[in-house]
């Protein structure tokens, strides 16, 4: 086994934001699900990765109880669960230590958010040597505001305003920056079917 499947922020605190309505892959669990069988399946490590923003009051704040895994996703024994403070999965963990121990050079990314927790651990582990495939249909992201937007309109007022960049804007953005640089891109069906 040199190969880990990185399952990012698979966690309740995204359902509990309004902007959950939005979501690009609302079966997200079930596609990271697919994949988990899969890396099981072929003796892979499986790591679990989640996001916690500490005395903030949001759904990311550990303390209301909102930082775990979606319904329907389970570590198995000895699969490691961090918890990150970062958008990447290294900075603020010892994944790379983790992984290095097991002697892991390969990566299968998945998660939400796909233009960030999941790009951003995904370029980082490239300039750390290893080599990482992205599963784009096994990520999800929202629809991202203007820069120039007022913070926490509606999702109504998010969705019609014509400044605001699709999900499938975002999804193909991060496929562009990180095919042939940082990644290789997969689907769901080529990595389990």
């Amino acid at each position: 086994m040199n190969r880990a499947l990185l399952g990012i922020d698979l966690q309740e605190s995204f359902r509990r934001q309004p902007r959950w309505a939005t979501v690009s892959t609302p079966d997200i669990a079930e596609r990271a699900g697919q994949l988990v069988q899969s890396a099981r399946a072929a003796g892979d490590l499986v790591v679990w990765v989640l996001h916690a923003e500490p005395d903030t009051g949001t759904a990311f704040d550990p303390v209301l109880g909102h930082v775990r895994l979606m319904p329907g996703l389970d570590p198995a024994a000895g699969e490691p669960v961090l918890t990150k403070t970062s958008r990447n999965c290294f900075t603020t963990t010892n994944l790379q230590q983790l992984l290095t121990r097991r002697g892991i050079r390969e990566l299968v990314v998945c998660g939400i958010q796909t233009e960030q927790c999941c790009e951003t651990t995904a370029r980082l582990a490239a300039d750390l040597g290893f080599t990482v495939t992205f599963v784009t249909d096994a990520t999800a992201t929202f629809p991202i505001p203007h820069r120039d937007a007022p913070a926490d309109r509606p999702v109504a007022e998010l969705l019609a305003d014509p400044r605001t960049l699709p999900a499938t804007d975002v999804v193909q953005r991060t496929e562009y920056a990180l095919a042939g640089r940082f990644a290789t891109i997969a689907r769901l069906d080529e990595l389990t079917g």
